[in-house]
């Protein structure tokens, strides 16, 4: 498991950028064709928007991360027109898209997670690698991942190690942090990271830091990145064209079980209508066809080169013209932490 997302190091030779991880298989996916609109809905580096742009695609590039748009203005100032930089949620990408007057794109990619620059910039607290403020705010704003651990309480904090890092030892952690931070909070990554490392150290043979999946459950916590993601495909669903593609990228068993059961649902997997009971309507028309052979994951060369990409898994689907369905409930409770149990006394 890994807490960060596709780009890479600079290929040997070529540009100062970041290389997103499958970037073949994505444009592939997309289909893209020169004169197409399509949407990155996680600029981050920009590694999918420039290679959509020198496939001749307009683009509109979305990232919630400030610095991120402040570091694409040079992208931008090239591309003659061929982008447009948002600085805000995909998951708003509907109503952002609708003020410049952009209607039925050709495609859509996210990339979900924590960027590769945000990781290797030790001030903004997503790694533990070196010592930093504990913040893991993409937006810089709202609270931080301090302030979940100093306001929580311990149920609430251990259904966050548990459902978003799928920890084992949350309840101890979250034990440990409790108990710890009347007299001493925790503020910075290393220090939070070294007193999972002592309550739960890594089991032989376990090559990934003992804190790595309470770091990636305080990241999605706070940034709301499984919300996000189900907010980002239903808009993805009204904002694409009839045989638009929408490709996603994922590093992790949850985010991948949303994307899965999104295509799944929209596609109309697993209905059955001769089962259909006598009065019983007809399921919604499916609004997304699949291709067989998904997920797709990096090739060995790729898995080599970029120990990023290990973990990562496309799923893409192709629009129908089918009328978007909209919210889906049932996806959206799948982000959700369990409700805290009322105990006596």
């Amino acid at each position: 498991m890994i807490v960060g997302r596709s780009e890479g190091q600079p290929a040997a030779g070529g540009p100062a950028h970041h290389i997103p991880v499958l970037l073949e298989e994505v444009l592939s996916a997309l289909r893209v064709r020169q004169g197409g609109v399509y949407l990155d809905g996680t600029f981050g580096a920009g590694g999918y928007t420039r290679a959509l742009l020198a496939g001749g695609a307009q683009v509109v590039a979305f990232d919630r991360d400030p610095e991120a748009i402040a570091a694409g203005q040079a992208l931008l100032g090239d591309s003659k027109g061929a982008l447009r930089l948002v600085q805000g949620r995909f998951g708003d990408l509907g109503d952002a898209l609708g003020e410049v007057g952009i209607a039925g794109l050709d495609g859509i990619v996210f990339d979900i997670g924590v960027s590769s620059m945000q990781i290797d910039d030790a001030s903004r607290g997503f790694s533990l690698r070196q010592d930093a403020p504990l913040d893991m705010r993409m937006e810089k704003q709202g609270r931080t991942a301090a302030d979940i651990l100093r306001e929580d309480d311990e149920e609430t904090i251990a259904n966050i190690l548990f459902h978003y890092g799928e920890e084992r030892a949350s309840r101890r952690i979250a034990r440990a942090i409790v108990a710890d931070r009347p007299q001493t909070p925790y503020v910075s990554t290393l220090q939070l990271a070294r007193m999972i490392e002592r309550v739960a150290p890594a089991k032989p043979g376990e090559l990934t830091h003992p804190a790595t999946r309470s770091f990636q459950a305080l990241r999605i916590a706070v940034n709301d990145e499984l919300g996000e993601l189900v907010r980002g495909l239903v808009a993805a669903e009204a904002a694409l064209a009839a045989e638009g593609r929408l490709a996603v990228v994922t590093f992790h068993s949850l985010e991948d079980r949303i994307v899965k059961q999104f295509f799944a649902r929209r596609s109309g997997r697993g209905q059955a209508i001769s089962r259909l009971l006598p009065g019983e309507p007809a399921p919604a028309a499916p609004t997304f066809l699949l291709a067989a052979g998904q997920p797709i994951g990096p090739s060995e060369r790729e898995r080599a080169e970029n120990p990023r990409s290990r973990s990562a898994k496309l799923r893409f689907g192709e629009r129908t013209d089918a009328r978007a369905r909209g919210f889906d409930e049932d996806l959206a409770a799948l982000t959700r932490l369990p409700a805290p149990r009322h105990r006596r006394g």
